[in-house]
């Protein structure tokens, strides 16, 4: 199976991403509790004390104060923001610590956190404009900069966020080409940036950034590119090779122009191959009475004794068995 059409685990869905929001009810039933205990103690004991009313109506009166202050004390984490609405209408933003609201006619809608958030998302099966199906997966980074119209302008921020990005994602990749795709993954992560943050822009949230963390292609169509790229390779090669001959033929041209103009040059030329290769190999070379007479061996012998030129001395016995048969060879 394809890994276009195979489930993939590592996309994420909304319903995977997107959290609750944060409970209304108080965080801290602790701290809360405490406070009202102890409100409601300091107000029945000095009712009490005071002797107006019985100690039955200070306990009560007390515990009804101490309840209503415990219910009105809130907090909000130091990265948070407290929606406040007042029978249902917006009053505010409350945090970060503790607050207070005025309990049956206040309740805390959203606790909003503004910190870098991290959304990660994806797209399957989508054609690129070369008809090719990927799969993509991203990453955002994004952050609420408006508390307020995050509360007030979208239903659920971070919904919005997940499916606005993967048909920002969608659309992307329909007007690239595969190549595209693969080569320029940071440019398309900064298109989709700019798209996004402006879409988001009125919901109170900045997109910072978007990565592009994997193009995956069909396995089938990822063989065949391999192979499209290895006959590529080759065909430099043989590119390269192919010139690299041409060169050398050029070169053995001009070398030919030189030495027709220079018959010693050329003799000089032949007697230092033949010299090189027996003494490089080792071995003894015959050459034939014909080849040694167009070569002009014994001229060229000449000239070298003429101009003073000195055989290397044998370093063995079997280098000098050597040099004196190519010597009775050549003399032939």
């Amino acid at each position: 199976m394809s890994r276009a059409l195979r489930p993939r685990s590592d996309l994420v869905s909304p319903s995977s991403v997107v959290r609750s929001t944060s409970p209304t009810e108080n965080r801290y039933p602790v701290a809360a509790l405490t406070v009202g205990l102890a409100v409601a103690g300091i107000l029945g004991g000095g009712l009490f004390l005071t002797g107006l009313v019985p100690a039955a109506v200070a306990g009560v009166v007390g515990g009804v104060v101490g309840l209503f202050s415990a219910s009105s004390l809130k907090y909000a984490d130091q990265w948070e923001r407290a929606v406040v609405l007042r029978l249902g209408s917006y009053r505010g933003l409350r945090g970060p610590g503790f607050f207070t609201v005025i309990p049956i006619l206040d309740r805390v809608g959203y606790h909003i956190d503004q910190r870098i958030r991290t959304t990660a998302f994806g797209a399957e099966s989508c054609l690129t404009r070369d008809t090719v199906p990927v799969d993509v997966d991203a990453i955002a980074f994004w952050v609420v900069y408006d508390a307020e119209r995050a509360a007030l302008e979208v239903q659920n921020y971070e919904q919005a966020v997940i499916l606005a990005a993967q048909t920002a994602l969608r659309d992307a990749i329909g007007k690239h080409d595969l190549a595209e795709l693969i080569q320029s993954r940071k440019e398309l992560g900064r298109g989709l940036q700019e798209s996004l943050d402006r879409k988001m822009h009125d919901w109170g949230i900045q997109v910072q950034s978007v990565e592009i963390r994997d193009v995956i292609i069909p396995e089938a169509l990822e063989d065949a590119m391999s192979r499209q790229a290895q006959a590529e390779r080759e065909r430099q090669a043989r590119i390269i090779l192919g010139t690299a001959e041409t060169e050398i033929a050029s070169k053995f041209v001009e070398a030919a122009e030189s030495y027709k103009d220079h018959p010693t040059a050329m003799n000089l030329r032949a007697m230092n191959m033949l010299y090189e290769s027996i003494v490089k190999r080792g071995s003894l070379m015959v050459v034939p009475s014909g080849l040694a007479d167009s070569l002009n061996l014994p001229g060229v012998m000449g000239l070298a004794g003429a101009a003073g030129m000195k055989a290397p001395k044998a370093e063995s016995d079997g280098t000098s068995q050597v040099a004196q048969e190519e010597g009775d060879v050549a003399s032939s």
